[in-house]
């Protein structure tokens, strides 16, 4: 089973549609997950939710997915704002880094960030890099994972390095929270409101793989409004469905790998001992792998 989560409608949609023969799952507390089938790899079971915008709720959510599936990995897949002007709507961000940038100390002249940072799982990582080559991740099993959209014609290019997340939704250029990132988390090349709370409770639950993959919506430049109303968000949502989907489809099964070596693990000894008459056990110490018979030991009254 791989979790998937996401906070906008938009991406929840994005993913539902590469998904099949899907469930409503309902957690005891409430929270609704579409559990079903990647309709490009019929075997790969998946649980999808959608946590609403911000950190806060997708660390609780994250943290309520994880208990209720024991998935073999967890993605965050959604839209992001872009922070390089060598960026394009569409592009695919797949977090290599996830800072969360509120923390800090507040001066009389300046903020003293505090920062926490998280790194992607190398293992999801390495796999998640071969697939932008010859555009595999486009195309699975035979199927377009991308549909053609009028609004994008472009091939979108997938990017690894560290986004920035919290939340606040940045919309400029020049805002003191622009100018805060772009001095203090200079690597991070998009921003968005809900991989810090992801992060951290990945990190807090186990040893559970997780990666955040983002589609670059706008450009956080004040034109975000523009841009949605041209269909940016739409665009970038179903490409990072579409990545994140790919990524899914090529992960190989845990389960699988957990039965193998359970498996070859001996199943426990129970020894038990049985005396009658005026007969009396001792101390057994060690496991015995053969046959005793009373003629080999003889008679002890």
């Amino acid at each position: 089973m791989i979790v998937i989560l996401t906070a906008l409608q938009v991406e929840h949609q994005a993913v539902l549609e590469h998904m099949t023969g899907t469930e409503v799952h309902r957690h005891a507390a409430g929270t609704l997950f579409d559990v079903g089938s990647l309709g490009c790899r019929p075997h790969r079971r998946v649980a999808l939710g959608v946590t609403g915008p911000g950190a806060l709720t997708a660390a609780a959510l994250t943290e309520r997915a994880f208990t209720e599936f024991s998935p073999s990995a967890m993605l965050f897949v959604g839209v992001a704002g872009g922070l390089r002007d060598w960026l394009e709507i569409g592009d695919v961000v797949v977090a290599t880094k996830v800072y969360a940038y509120h923390g800090g100390r507040s001066e009389d002249d300046e903020f003293l960030a505090r920062p926490r940072a998280w790194e992607a799982s190398h293992a999801l990582e390495q796999v998640a890099r071969r697939l932008p080559r010859d555009d595999a991740w486009r195309f699975v099993g035979g199927e377009s994972m991308v549909p053609h959209d009028e609004t994008s014609d472009n091939v979108p290019s997938v990017h690894f390095e560290p986004v920035a997340a919290g939340d606040v939704l940045l919309n400029s250029k020049v805002s003191p929270l622009a100018q805060q990132i772009r001095g203090g988390y200079n690597d991070a090349i998009a921003i968005e409101m809900e991989s810090s709370g992801f992060a951290l409770a990945g990190h807090l639950s186990g040893k559970v793989p997780m990666l955040t993959v983002r589609g670059v919506s706008d450009m956080a430049d004040g034109t975000k409004a523009a841009t949605d109303r041209e269909g940016g968000q739409r665009v970038a949502a179903r490409n990072a469905a579409a990545f994140a989907v790919a990524l899914a489809a090529a992960l190989e099964e845990e389960t699988g790998r957990q039965e193998e070596r359970s498996s070859s693990v001996p199943s426990s000894i129970r020894t038990i001992n049985k005396a009658s008459g005026n007969a009396r056990v001792g101390q057994q110490v060690g496991i015995n792998l053969g046959g005793i018979s009373t003629s080999q030991l003889g008679e002890h009254r």
